[in-house]
């Protein structure tokens, strides 16, 4: 199926909810108050319960429970829980896609956006927009399932969703991969054209005329979330690790490479049915 017919499916592209509009706005105000993004998830109930049952899942390990929107934000700061209210949203808008096991799709993406933040910080890339845009960067993946169930099922028997090669595949099968996808999703929500840029091109963040070194992050994050899910030891986390884009954001590998590091956990997320 060609990009723009998937894109025109009608399950394919779920509208934004009029607060994940409101939080997707906040990403350029230099100064978002953060009552006032409180109150803007409170507005809306059912996403205000799965935000508060994510945030006191397992997977964030918090201290203390969090009762509210204003409670959390003060536990986990802006940056989390306005991507996690997003994610949420999304959820939503692909909660009946079939073939796939959701939970390691959602436990997958939050590792990857917790990556891309761990690997942003030490080397001065905005961990706003890494974070954000590492937790929603395979969402063309539900797209492409929602879409077009057949195709993608027999792709996935072939290439697992995960497998290091399935950007590959898809290209080679469709001409397009998620990345192109989801960067299509990311636009038609009004995320910031940074963000946009750095999901359209992470497969190969350094091969085209837009540089956005989130892209790169991104790609070094997804491999690691990916090495994680299929059980990588040492050697193949050598073997593998996208060495040049490395090089090119100035990124230590030994702080991507360990087998233990504080980014990832193997606890299930559980965005998809909060």
């Amino acid at each position: 199926m060609q990009l723009d017919k998937l894109l025109r499916q009608p399950n394919a592209l779920p509208s934004a909810p009029k607060v994940v509009r409101k939080l997707i706005e906040t990403f350029d105000q230099e100064d978002v108050d953060l009552l006032k993004a409180a109150d803007l998830v409170e507005d809306d109930p059912v996403l205000t319960v799965k935000l508060l049952k994510m945030a006191n899942s397992a997977f964030f390990g918090l201290h203390r429970a969090v009762t509210n929107a204003r409670d959390a934000i003060s536990v986990m700061g802006l940056i989390k829980v306005r991507a996690l209210v997003i994610g949420a949203a999304l959820g939503d808008g692909f909660h009946s896609v079939g073939g796939m096991n959701l939970n390691q799709f959602w436990r997958y993406s939050i590792n990857t956006a917790n990556l891309s933040r761990y690997i942003a910080l030490p080397i001065k890339i905005d961990e706003n927009t890494a974070f954000t845009a590492g937790l929603i960067h395979c969402i063309g993946e539900l797209v492409m399932h929602a879409g077009m169930p057949e195709a993608m099922i027999d792709l996935d028997r072939s290439i697992p969703m995960l497998d290091l090669k399935r950007a590959r595949a898809e290209k080679g099968m469709f001409g397009y991969s998620y990345a192109e996808v989801g960067a299509a999703l990311a636009r038609e929500w009004r995320f910031p054209k940074r963000m946009v840029d750095a999901i359209g091109h992470q497969i190969a963040p350094f091969d085209n005329d837009v540089y956005e070194p989130i892209a790169g992050v991104i790609h070094i994050a997804s491999w690691r979330a990916r090495a994680e899910e299929l059980s990588l030891g040492s050697e193949g986390l050598i073997n593998t690790y996208p060495d040049p884009i490395g090089l090119v954001l100035g990124i230590d590998p030994d702080t991507v490479i360990g087998e233990e590091i504080p980014a990832l956990t193997r606890q299930d997320a559980v965005l998809e049915h909060a």
